[in-house]
């Protein structure tokens, strides 16, 4: 009789001789914990040992502009500006406060309307509200590659294209 008392508790109660599997909510939260730490170092360190992830970033980045210089336009019924400094490395949106800048890495060129251009290392895109727009390209190069962010004079629309190597 003792020893079925006994069977009877040990299958009760989880000290007994049964291991149970699983984790505990502390590991569980420690693991998370690194998974999110190295999701946020590992794409740094990829990007910056890549070259061509700067490239296509920023001519991403140019073409998000100017997009959004043209919806602006479109919405608001106003003229909308893309302004891009070649010496500064930097472009800025007409209505925005904040200027993005390009990296050193980079070679940047602009194809833009002469009445556009503000000097010799600037230059500008305009959208109208009718979603037309002055046209142009900005080209950004590291060594052989490059994209070209081109913008349409008649429909205003952006594209990125990739461009030849320079012999």
């Amino acid at each position: 009789m003792v020893s079925r008392v006994a069977r009877v508790k040990r299958a009760i109660s989880p000290a007994g001789n049964r291991q149970y599997g699983g984790f505990t909510l502390l590991e569980l939260l420690l693991v998370l914990a690194l998974a999110a730490i190295m999701m946020v170092l590992v794409p740094m360190k990829i990007s910056s040992a890549l070259p061509g992830t700067q490239l296509k970033s920023a001519a991403r980045e140019l073409a998000a502009g100017l997009r959004f210089a043209r919806t602006h336009a479109l919405t608001s019924r106003e003229e909308s500006v893309l302004i891009l400094n070649t010496e500064k490395r930097s472009f800025r949106i007409s209505g925005r406060e904040r200027s993005y800048s390009i990296p050193d890495s980079l070679d940047i060129s602009m194809l833009t309307a002469q009445s556009e251009t503000e000097g010799e290392h600037s230059g500008a895109i305009r959208f109208f509200p009718d979603g037309g727009s002055t046209g142009g390209r900005i080209s950004l190069r590291n060594g052989e590659r490059g994209f070209g962010v081109d913008v349409d004079w008649l429909t205003g629309k952006v594209r990125i294209l990739d461009l030849e190597p320079e012999n």
